[in-house]
């Protein structure tokens, strides 16, 4: 099933409950009736299509049209990841360290050295993902919105130059794999050698991290195969018009 703007906002919700978090990352809250996509989108002046394209992804992950999704500015397409960043830190993972707590608190002596590991493990990935949405707050996303200025009002400097010359974005280029591989050894600490007797707990835990992973999965295509591809053409027509090939 393929989203339109013609949609209803909550016909979107009930075919995959998923896209709750992701029509949030774009300052739409729920409460909007029988209205439309487009009804809603206007209303919140959120750009119904690139909307279209971003919730037409996570639904379904045979569609994701690349090619359209590089049409559009750099800007909007930054501001979507960086309030997918703070998901991640102010939803996602304060969820996963609260099941983790509780974990904790409700294991007996001789299984309290796994709960322990499992929490150490996450401390460990926590502060690894915090680094990596660090440096793409505060030297990506910045550099490619430079870029983009630079490109509209023609103010090229000679420092600009040079760090596209010896900083291009291969260099930023980051790869999820690491982030990824950590989420598969939670799981599997999970599954392998948390006690039945923290079961329930063991499963939240576990659905926490499946759900994570599949939204950093979707999180980093959009990175790796719209946003970088853009920045290298970015990079390539600063310097074309300023004479250097």
């Amino acid at each position: 099933m393929i989203f339109t703007k013609f949609s209803k906002m909550a016909d979107v919700i009930l075919t995959d409950y998923r896209l709750v978090s992701i029509i949030a990352r774009f300052g739409v809250g729920l409460g909007f009736g029988n209205k439309s996509v487009g009804e809603v989108c206007n209303e919140h002046k959120v750009d119904v299509d690139f909307f279209l394209e971003i919730v037409n992804s996570y639904h379904n992950s045979n569609y994701f049209p690349e090619n359209q999704l590089r049409t559009f500015q750099a800007d909007l397409i930054i501001e979507y990841l960086s309030k997918t960043h703070a998901y991640y830190l102010n939803s996602k993972i304060p969820k996963i360290e609260l099941c983790i707590q509780k974990m904790e608190q409700g294991t007996i002596d001789e299984n309290s050295r796994n709960v322990g590991l499992l929490r150490q493990f996450f401390q460990e990935y926590k502060v690894e993902i915090e680094q990596h949405f660090n440096l793409e707050e505060d030297k990506v996303f910045p550099y490619i919105l430079l870029l983009e200025e630079v490109l509209v009002n023609g103010n090229y400097s000679d420092e600009l130059i040079e760090r596209i010359k010896k900083e291009p974005i291969e260099i930023y280029e980051r790869n999820h794999d690491s982030l990824e591989i950590k989420l598969g050894d939670l799981k599997n600490l999970i599954i392998r050698f948390l006690p039945p007797v923290l079961e329930d707990l063991s499963e939240q835990l576990l659905m926490e991290l499946f759900r994570m992973e599949s939204d950093l999965e979707d999180h980093a295509r959009i990175e790796e195969k719209v946003l970088v591809p853009k920045v290298k053409l970015l990079e390539q027509k600063v310097l074309e018009i300023c004479g250097i090939f």
